[in-house]
């Protein structure tokens, strides 16, 4: 039961994660490494405000706002430096190891003794006795659910519908008279938000700052989002309108996207159990490696039978 909590609730985390992910290489086509730099740096944010005795909820916001400036500047980099994509990434990644150390101050910041947003008084009233067990999960789902259903009602606008544009068909954006790349820095700026805002629940969540905590964070949104997309691409369901079938589907991307994150997390779980936990990069890796194989497996049968 407890492995099954610890899972649920490390998996929801990073399906937030994932959805950042998603969104730079689902509907950007960006390979965007900044996310190993952003994903702490939602956690420094985090931590460098609550050890100052700001309320852990708003550093939420803040970190989130820090990771999309960090995205912004990623976009820039791009779209009007001229530089690669994956250079791009590499280098704000870079940057932000240095700028994550000068906000928390330090490599290392413990939280053990500051109010978080899993232990504060709101909380202990909230979740009472034997509740207080599930009180971490809870929060997590809410902040989860929250954040995919803010994301979907952005995709469904137009701003929404000319990022999707912006990663399928440039010219298409262009023929709107809208400039594909600022669309294409503000979703790197969405994405990195949502990774940051993943660091910083990541951070209240363990009462710790790693300054390595971001490491191996861009593997684990890619094998999040492809894991979702590839198991649960083909749930749907009938819907019968004037005598004519039509099949729809039944989970939303970004749905799917947190099933997998939540798969991944088991998975490594029990890997682990098994093994020491100096193995756990090499079971990443691994796994990661199985998933793109069964994947891309799955990508040629499927044109094999068109």
């Amino acid at each position: 039961m407890s492995l099954i909590i610890t899972t649920m609730e490390q998996g929801f985390i990073y399906g937030i994660l994932a959805l950042g992910v998603y969104i730079t290489y689902k509907i950007l086509d960006f390979p965007d490494l900044t996310v190993d730099g952003s994903f702490p740096l939602g956690g420094a944010v985090g931590a460098a405000l609550i050890t100052k005795g700001m309320s852990p909820f708003l550093a939420l916001l803040l970190a989130f706002l820090a990771g999309a400036l960090a995205g912004m500047l990623t976009g820039l980099i791009h779209v009007k430096g001229k530089v690669r994509d994956l250079l791009a990434g590499i280098i704000m990644m870079t940057a932000l190891w240095t700028v994550n150390l000068r906000i928390a101050g330090t490599a290392n910041v413990p939280l053990f003794s500051q109010k978080t947003i899993f232990k504060n008084d709101l909380i202990d009233r909230m979740f009472p006795g034997t509740f207080r067990n599930y009180a971490t999960l809870a929060l997590i789902f809410v902040i989860a659910v929250g954040a995919k259903l803010l994301l979907d009602l952005y995709l469904g606008t137009k701003s929404g519908f000319l990022l999707r544009a912006a990663g399928d068909n440039n010219k298409l954006v262009t023929s709107l008279a809208k400039d594909a790349g600022n669309v294409k820095i503000i979703g790197l700026a969405i994405a990195n938000g949502l990774v940051a805002l993943a660091g910083c629940v990541f951070c209240q969540e363990e009462r710790v700052f790693e300054i390595s905590m971001g490491t191996g964070a861009m593997v684990i949104g890619l094998a999040s989002v492809i894991i979702g997309t590839s198991l649960f691409r083909k749930v749907t369901i009938l819907r019968v309108t004037s005598s004519v079938v039509r099949k729809l589907s039944f989970l939303k991307t970004t749905t799917t996207v947190f099933f997998g994150a939540v798969i991944y997390k088991l998975c490594v779980g029990i890997a682990i159990k098994n093994f020491e936990p100096r193995d756990m990069k090499l079971i990443t890796a691994v796994l990661f490696l199985v998933i793109l194989l069964i994947s891309t497996e799955r990508k040629r049968k499927v044109k094999g039978n068109a």
